[in-house]
């Protein structure tokens, strides 16, 4: 079999098609994943989709199979982005898995799975067991589940419309770049009835990636959008990962919006409909975030990076949203889960509500300047954290999620990597000499 070590992470599976994750580890992971949500939800019936990648049909049917083979129906819903797929089971009130690598390169799939009403799945809450259960390998039960097939695109996308006011969306020129992803289905279906001009780049679903990777927090990823917006004079540019769960905005100006600030955005606009809300962001986004949260009425809560943690913590607070900076954005509404398509309808309201840019809206919000995620090979992550955090014996440390460490008019957080050995800096300061200062001086300690 495959190497299940090496393919489940701290909240998904993901690995190299073929050779780490192939059909036979699949059938394994299924059952695995029955057995493990009967035993503890009572669980009779799953939904199971997946994206565009070349081997995401006979692997989501492997996993299928062996999910039937625990006595467990299943509900197949074929293509969908990974949201769609938190939509189906919180829809329907039942657990859900969706064949997907997201933004990794063409090579590699994986699982994203959940529980009843998309609740999380992650490394604490259900994969050990799962990834135990597969490596063990399961007996068939005596009576098989039942295969049906379902289409949810269409209640889908008037779920994500629900959450504005869509008369008020009017007079916007939109560019999207889908990058041949699962936004190339699910973003004409959601702007197919409201009154806007939507130009998708790439729609063509296409999990080779032939025009450029479905990883649009990279930069280079997004000039092809940005060189689009201003070509056509659009008003925004919306930039979507391979599975259509993450957005990256660009500006009028063809100027990218940082994830921090857009979870800034909508923060404020989820305040202004829902006054005195909790509002969760990870500790990587921009200390804009909750300021913003705060001027508005609403109380901010930080949070560990990683969509498992984050949901918990929302069920925990009670809280209306959550952002990351890396493009997730959550709401309570939807099943506490993450949606890019949601994110950009909260923004194009509030575009279209004030009459303002959204390089205008962005403005009082764009406060310091950041590093973006710096990613640097060491032999021991755990041993240079410890000696970073030694040279700033005065400043205000945490350890939340790595080493954060604050003096006030800068911050950083470093963060080992899950799967690599890589140390990750995120350094925020008042200005741009500032942030180049700073990380030269923080990366002189590695």
């Amino acid at each position: 079999m495959a190497d299940l070590d090496a393919i489940f992470k701290a909240y998904d599976i993901r690995g190299l098609a073929g050779d780490q994750l192939d059909a036979e580890a699949s059938r394994a992971i299924g059952a695995g994943y029955a057995r493990f949500l009967a035993d503890t939800e009572g669980t009779a019936q799953v939904v199971i989709a997946r994206d565009m990648r070349p081997t995401g049909e006979e692997y989501s049917e492997a996993f299928a199979d062996g999910v039937m083979g625990q006595g467990v129906d299943v509900i197949m819903i074929g293509l969908a982005s990974t949201d769609m797929m938190y939509f189906a089971s919180g829809n329907l009130g039942i657990p859900g898995a969706v064949f997907t690598a997201s933004h990794n390169p063409a090579e590699y799939n994986g699982i994203k799975m959940s529980r009843s009403h998309a609740a999380p799945i992650g490394a604490d809450t259900g994969l050990a067991e799962i990834k135990e259960m597969a490596a063990t390998g399961l007996p068939e039960v005596a009576i098989r589940g039942r295969r049906t097939e379902r289409e949810m695109l269409s209640a889908f996308a008037d779920h994500v419309r629900s959450f504005v006011d869509t008369s008020k969306l009017t007079g916007l020129k939109i560019v999207a770049d889908t990058a041949n992803g699962m936004g190339g289905l699910v973003a004409p279906a959601v702007f197919e009835t409201i009154d806007v001009d939507i130009e998708i780049m790439y729609p063509e679903l296409d999990g080779t990636f032939p025009n450029h990777p479905a990883d649009p927090i990279q930069p280079e990823n997004q000039a092809d959008l940005i060189a689009r917006v201003l070509e056509v004079g659009a008003d925004v540019g919306l930039a979507f990962d391979g599975d259509a769960d993450r957005v990256f905005l660009v500006d009028e100006t063809g100027q990218p919006v940082s994830g921090s600030l857009t979870t800034a955005l909508v923060a404020k606009r989820i305040l202004e409909k829902k006054p005195g809300s909790t509002i969760l962001h990870n500790l990587i986004c921009s200390k804009s975030v909750p300021e913003v949260v705060a001027e508005g009425g609403g109380k901010a809560i930080t949070t560990k990076v990683g969509h498992s943690y984050i949901k918990a913590e929302m069920a925990t607070h009670d809280a209306a949203f959550a952002g990351e900076h890396s493009g997730h954005y959550y709401f309570a509404d939807n099943w506490r889960a993450d949606s890019g398509l949601i994110a950009s309808m909260f923004i194009l309201e509030a575009m279209c509500d004030t009459g303002l840019k959204l390089s205008e809206l962005v403005a009082p919000l764009d406060r310091y300047s950041a590093s973006g995620e710096i990613n640097t090979k060491v032999d021991d992550a755990a041993a240079t954290i410890e000696k970073v955090s030694a040279a700033y014996p005065g400043a205000d440390q945490s350890r939340l999620d790595g080493l954060t460490v604050d003096f006030g008019d800068w911050w950083f957080n470093l963060r080992a990597s899950n799967t690599e050995p890589l140390l990750r800096l995120n350094l925020e300061a008042g200005d741009d000499a500032a942030v180049a200062a700073k990380v030269a001086e923080v990366q002189a300690l590695f």
